[in-house]
């Protein structure tokens, strides 16, 4: 409907034109992340500019990766906040192009030495280890022996890992795959990381964890999820499979963990 001072649309044409589902808008509305300023006399949901406004400022927050929890709060934020918010996410992202950048000159410098036919032999020592940056994961093996090696679950972890064939090892890896790919659709849905379809995956995740490493609860599976997005080398391989997931996980295991405690 149209007057001369206010354009409002409805849900559905708020869907059409932002691609963003009507359940999602719901559930904006729902936790009060973003409530149509007017109703119809039906009380049908009408939104404003300023609404849509607010629309794309949430969904650029969630586009960098920020859990819709904090998007209320920094929403809601003085201006000072949300800079200083916004400036951390910067430097995060610098971090994964400057990442980006080292890799992308390693792979040249590869695409150059085959091209000339002197393969491997023209990459100096620092292209080749930013060409395989990412792959080792045993670069972790000291620091969790520090870290958790007195622990029940290091002993238990280290215990089973003897008894697994090559069989077990690649069904684990394409379980871990598969939880992957759960998190990304709902993430390409717009669900929410504390959503209950979140929630169930987050189950999920701590199961995975139970079954193929060690007894693991949800405090536990809390205490790991830091790690994905305050180790900078966990969260750039969670992210090599869909950007932003390893705070979406994160934000999915802390609020389902919440939940269970």
């Amino acid at each position: 409907m149209t007057t001369l001072t206010q354009i409002h649309w409805t849900v559905g044409e708020v869907a059409e034109l932002t691609r963003v589902s009507i359940r999602t808008l719901h559930h904006y509305d729902d936790i009060g992340l973003l409530v149509p300023s007017e109703r119809s006399e039906a009380n049908y949901r009408l939104y404003t500019q300023g609404d849509l406004a607010r629309l794309y400022r949430i969904l650029t927050f969630r586009d960098l990766g920020f859990p819709l929890s904090e998007i209320v709060h920094l929403l809601n934020a003085d201006a000072a906040q949300e800079k200083a918010a916004l400036e951390l996410q910067a430097k995060v992202l610098r971090e994964q192009i400057h990442g980006a950048e080292q890799k992308l000159r390693a792979v040249t410098s590869l695409l150059n030495a085959e091209l000339s036919g002197e393969g491997a032999k023209s990459m100096s020592k620092e292209e080749i280890k930013e060409l395989f940056d990412g792959f080792d994961h045993s670069q972790y093996d000291d620091e969790v022996k520090e870290r958790w090696g007195d622990t029940e679950a290091y002993r238990q972890n280290k215990e089973r890992m003897k008894g697994y064939s090559p069989a077990d090892l690649e069904r684990m890896k394409q379980e871990g795959a598969e939880l992957h790919a759960k998190y990304v659709a709902l993430m390409n849905a717009g669900i929410p990381a504390d959503s209950p379809q979140a929630a169930e995956v987050a189950e999920s995740h701590r199961a995975y964890f139970h079954r193929w490493f060690y007894d693991c609860n949800p405090e536990m599976l809390k205490g790991v999820s830091e790690m994905w997005v305050n180790d900078p080398r966990f969260t750039k391989n969670i992210d090599r499979v869909r950007e932003g997931l390893a705070a979406y996980q994160y934000a999915a295991v802390q609020a389902w963990a919440n939940q269970k405690g």
